[in-house]
């Protein structure tokens, strides 16, 4: 193996010493013998001149070109200085004369004084490109190889990866994983949450159930869905309206209830055999009533009948109603039957409503619908009807109390002096609300055939719903007395009746008992009320053993079953 390196044709030479920390080898320049070099003569002279025309039979030694050097390890310059030749001076500077002491390359381009500097015995330098010792290891030798210096070559391409853009990708990652876990603790943090509100939910639909009475078995017969409210110490506001029939004639009466403990709306229907007591005294129904004494007396006859207080009487005439429905866009009801054209000429012509579910009525269809009754129908079959259009009507009405009594006005009725359109604005504006919500029922008073009120309908109607009972008669006022005939003679109601009158009583029409009794009972439910049924006793001539604490109807203050003991005066 050569250790030395010839930089040139004839230059300085080099040999290896060893290898640097980098695994680069170093060299070390071997001293040159300063002996005489033969010349080289173009025309086969030798000598120690220089060109052809050399005199003396000595020629100087023509400059050493070698090759270009870039300071990258590349071949020597043709214009830079070679081995230990003198440089090229152009302007005469005598780097170029023989005699001169040849200066030392060096290859970091440092010169000594004078422009040049001698090189130092032991000098050692880097050559580029030269192989390491044969000896080498193949990791080092690869390891070197692979570590190539800018100044070297110009084309090795930079190194990737800068420390930022990893720095940079480091954040990102980091702010991802922190971005899923937050993700993540939110998504919990809405589960329970959820979990929460729904909770609440459930605990407040509970009391709410609670609250109102309707959880099953937490209800009883003496209070309705008031919870622990009774049923005859919550507060209710009522009026009846009276539908007209201006067509054929006839009317159809309903109260529409609002039980502002309970938060609920209820329209009762009562039919028009309905017996009430006038101001005489005498028996009649409620549509020979609505007919005959108007509106202020039916309202105070229903009043003794039901036990309620009504506030104030609706007259809607049928082309009233008619402008309602139109007025709030039409209604939406579940008709149980088919009504025809009141206006059509041809017989056997479609029906101006059909049966189904979910009809939409017009004004006029809702009139016709309302008051149709068909061939051998009950009159409860035309309530119900009516029913579904006061409560159809009550859904499609404005909520708020300023625009239902704009609609009201609209109507341009002339109310009873008892119901301004303002007030009745407002208390239906209430009754829409809840019939929206889904708290709105309907319900028919059920009588009996000869019109009175059954013990059944006082317990389910009057005093649920109505809450009606029997009111302490105002300073004045005449005690109500119900009269139910059990002496299977009929007659005896009327005798009884007069005679009750006579004495300063309100009677009330109780019906006929559906059983023959013996002896007669004279029944009060307050205390307070026993003085009373004491006197009731005395004016029929009953004995006083026949009057007990027992239950009383709710529109009355003292209740008689009249047995086969009862001897009426002749």
């Amino acid at each position: 193996m050569n250790d030395r390196y010839d930089a040139g044709y004839g230059g300085d030479q080099y040999e290896l010493v060893g290898y640097d920390e980098y695994g680069q080898p170093v060299y070390q320049q071997v001293p040159t013998q300063q002996a005489p070099r033969e010349t080289y003569d173009a025309y086969g002279r030798q000598g120690h001149g220089y060109g052809p025309y050399a005199t003396g039979g000595q020629q100087q030694p023509p400059p050493q070109y070698g090759g270009y050097d870039t300071g990258r390890g590349s071949p020597a310059s043709p214009y830079g200085p070679q081995g230990g030749q003198g440089s090229y001076d152009p302007y005469g500077s005598g780097a170029g004369d023989p005699g001169a002491t040849t200066a030392p390359y060096d290859p970091y381009g440092r010169t000594g004084p004078g422009g040049q500097q001698p090189r130092a015995a032991g000098q050692t330098a880097y050559i580029p490109q030269q192989a390491g010792p044969a000896h080498e290891s193949a990791e080092r030798r690869e390891g070197r190889e692979g570590d190539h210096g800018t100044e070297q070559f110009a084309f090795v391409e930079e190194p990737d990866g800068d420390p930022e853009d990893v720095i940079d990708w480091l954040k990102f990652t980091e702010n991802r994983t922190e971005r899923r876990e937050e993700a993540r603790r939110r998504a919990r943090s809405r589960v329970v949450a959820l979990v929460v509100v729904l909770a609440l939910v459930a605990v407040g639909g509970v009391g709410y159930l609670w609250y109102a009475g309707k959880l099953p078995g937490l209800s009883s017969s003496g209070h309705t869905s008031g919870g622990t409210t009774p049923a005859a110490a919550q507060k209710r506001d009522v009026i009846v309206v009276h539908l007209h029939n201006t067509a054929k004639g006839g009317t159809a009466t309903a109260l529409l209830v609002d039980n502002t403990t309970t938060r609920r709306g209820t329209t009762v229907l009562l039919p028009n055999s309905l017996a009430l007591t006038g101001d005489d005294g005498t028996t009649t129904t409620l549509a020979k009533s609505v007919r005959d004494d108007g509106s202020s007396g039916t309202r105070d006859q229903l009043d003794s009948v039901l036990g309620t207080d009504i506030e104030g009487t609706w007259r809607l005439d049928t082309p009233y109603l008619q402008n309602l429905v139109d007025l709030v866009g039409n209604i939406d009801v579940d008709t149980n039957t088919d009504v025809p054209d009141p206006d059509a000429k041809k017989k056997g012509s479609g029906p101006l409503v059909h049966k189904g579910q979910g009809q939409t009525l017009s004004g006029k269809m809702a009139v016709a619908y309302a008051t149709y009754r068909a061939p051998g129908e009950a009159q409860n079959a035309q309530l119900e009807r009516f029913g579904q259009v006061m409560q159809g009507t009550l859904r499609k009405l404005s909520s708020d109390p300023q625009g239902a009594t704009t609609t009201v006005q609209t109507l341009a009725q002339i109310l009873d002096p008892s119901l301004t359109d303002k007030d009745l604005g407002t208390f239906l504006a209430k009754l829409a609300d809840l019939a929206k919500g889904g708290d709105y029922g309907t319900a028919v008073l059920p009588v009996q055939s000869d019109g009175t009120l059954s013990a059944q309908t006082s317990d389910s109607v009057v005093k649920q719903i109505l809450g009606g009972t029997a009111k302490s008669p105002e300073q004045g006022a005449a005690v109500r007395v119900s009269v139910q005939n059990a002496t299977g003679v009929k007659d005896n109601t009327e005798k009884a009746r007069v005679v009750l009158l006579n004495g300063g009583f309100t009677f009330l029409e109780g019906g006929s008992a559906s059983a023959v009794r013996t002896t007669s009972q004279v029944l009060y439910s307050d205390p307070k009320d026993k003085e009373n049924a004491t006197e009731v006793a005395k004016t029929l001539g009953l004995p006083a053993t026949a009057v007990t604490k027992g239950t009383v109807r709710s529109n009355a203050d003292v209740s008689v079953v009249l047995g086969q003991d009862y001897r009426p005066s002749s």
